[in-house]
């Protein structure tokens, strides 16, 4: 009988100490948005500076657009300090080309050398979507679009960011003209109308996009080199 109201009693329970999983991610968006406009001779290049986090702003006035060379400038969307070294080891790339060959890198080759270098770090990447855009060797405008692997596409028009899904439909419409009766797809925006477009979609994103906003930078590149105009946008 003893031996069987051994078996029959439950085993003793344990107290267990409950143990949390620590999450940690290296990656931050910090919001914002950038777009391009490729024309004929010249290409716009639009971002606003704003860098938040969650619903806290963490300034105001944080350029995601940097000039690469006087021909090229590399906009820039996502998490800010990827963004940032990413533009230093373009630049500084930048520098030994121009003291190995005694002249400034051509904006198709700064294009290629973006995607070998996004894509050299595919194992940890940049968390950045690139755009790159300037002036080729024979005068005409060109935009670039990436994504974080360094997957590279010739692009006419492009938008990425926070605010993406607003803008990217409006230059697919103004810059592209789909969804237009009896119009030309491969008719090229004139610098006032690319202007224009680039203000509107700006100003309109900052009414549905809390992440977008405060001031926008627009450069024009041409082959006189890069022209830079700041304007004021939504500040809450």
């Amino acid at each position: 009988m003893e031996f069987g109201m051994q078996f029959s009693e439950r085993p003793m329970e344990v107290p267990t100490e409950a143990h949390g999983h620590n999450h940690w991610n290296p990656y931050v968006d910090t919001g914002g948005t950038s777009l391009a406009i490729a024309g004929e001779d010249f290409v716009l290049v639009a971002s606003d500076t704003r860098q938040s986090d969650g619903y806290n702003i963490n300034t105001r006035y944080d350029s995601k657009a940097f000039e690469l060379s006087n021909k090229t400038v590399l906009a820039l969307s996502m998490c800010s300090a990827d963004g940032k070294r990413l533009y230093e080891v373009l630049e500084q790339r930048a520098q030994l080309y121009f003291h190995k060959h005694d002249k400034p890198i051509g904006t198709e080759a700064l294009a290629q050398l973006l995607s070998n270098t996004l894509y050299s770090r595919r194992m940890f990447p940049y968390y950045v979507f690139p755009i790159l855009a300037g002036i080729t060797a024979d005068g005409k405008g060109v935009a670039y679009s990436y994504d974080a692997l360094g997957n590279m596409q010739d692009v006419t028009h492009i938008a990425y960011g926070s605010a993406s899904a607003l803008v990217q439909p409006f230059l697919d419409n103004q810059v592209g003209f789909a969804n237009q009766r009896n119009a030309d797809p491969n008719r090229r925006l004139t610098r006032d109308q690319a202007m224009r477009v680039a203000i509107d979609a700006f100003t309109g994103s900052t009414e549905r996009d809390i992440y977008t906003g405060d001031w926008l930078e627009l450069f024009i590149i041409d082959a006189n080199g890069v022209h830079k105009e700041v304007r004021e946008l939504k500040h809450d």
